[in-house]
């Protein structure tokens, strides 16, 4: 049975949402600095974490005295679910983990990366915003004013990670339908039978993803790419000088 958390238990809840955004750093970073495995490192990282949140959740509904308890103290609270004994509850967490192993193992980093940032964004704002901004109500109990900041927030959000990616500009416009499309799917969750921690980054993904097969959506290379190979070269100079000095 689903409960009603505080407003604080709320933003503590988004919190945690926001700080998953580690998982965009490592969807760009570890590919760029192991180009032969650096996805499979990510899938691992994600696949092990999920394991890790399952067992932990499935402890805590069972009053267990190590990881359940530590669960409990950390995110009890925030559970929308009523736990009861003998019951697996999945969390909200548990599907984050989910959607960021699926896209890393569908999706480029270049598409999976701002997938993740959409989702772990919007959605926080969109909760947020609307539960203490909305007057006008939407469809499932949410408000237009929560939609509206899903959409701002989760386009912004895109954008930026689109830039630090070096995507083509096309990949900017195909962010707009792919983002209304992901507002669609937070509003009617309800309907669709799917927590939108994992359907909206696979709706971002996808369109992405088909907008990435258009002859114009050619890659350069990415500005991370270029400073990171700045600092390389430049270190390189330094350790080859005091290698002659030495010499």
């Amino acid at each position: 049975m689903s409960i009603e958390i505080s407003y604080l238990e709320e933003v503590k809840r988004k919190c945690v949402h926001l700080s998953s955004l580690w998982m965009v750093a490592a969807t760009l970073l570890f590919p760029y600095f192991f180009p032969e495995y650096g996805r499979w490192i990510s899938c691992g990282v994600f696949a092990a974490l999920l394991l890790l949140t399952l067992f932990s959740e499935h402890d805590y509904a069972n009053n267990g005295r190590y990881l359940g308890r530590l669960y409990g103290i950390l995110f009890g609270k925030m559970l929308r679910k009523e736990v009861h004994p003998g019951m697996w509850i999945v969390s909200g967490g548990a599907f984050v983990l989910a959607a960021a192993l699926l896209v890393n193992l569908l999706f480029v980093p270049m598409i999976a990366a701002p997938s993740l940032a959409v989702m772990l964004t919007a959605d926080a704002a969109a909760a947020l915003v609307g539960r203490k901004f909305g007057r006008h109500k939407a469809p499932n109990n949410k408000s237009w004013e929560g939609v509206i900041a899903f959409v701002i927030v989760g386009y912004g959000a895109l954008a930026a990670v689109l830039a630090i990616a070096g995507a083509p500009g096309g990949y900017y416009l195909a962010g707009i339908p792919a983002v209304l499309l992901a507002a669609l799917v937070e509003l009617f969750e309800k309907q669709l039978k799917l927590d939108d921690n994992f359907s909206i980054p696979l709706c971002i993904g996808a369109v992405l993803f088909a907008a990435s097969l258009l002859p114009c959506m050619q890659t350069p290379e990415s500005k991370m790419e270029k400073a990171v190979d700045e600092v390389s070269s430049t270190a390189e100079k330094i350790f080859d000088n005091l290698s002659n000095s030495i010499k």
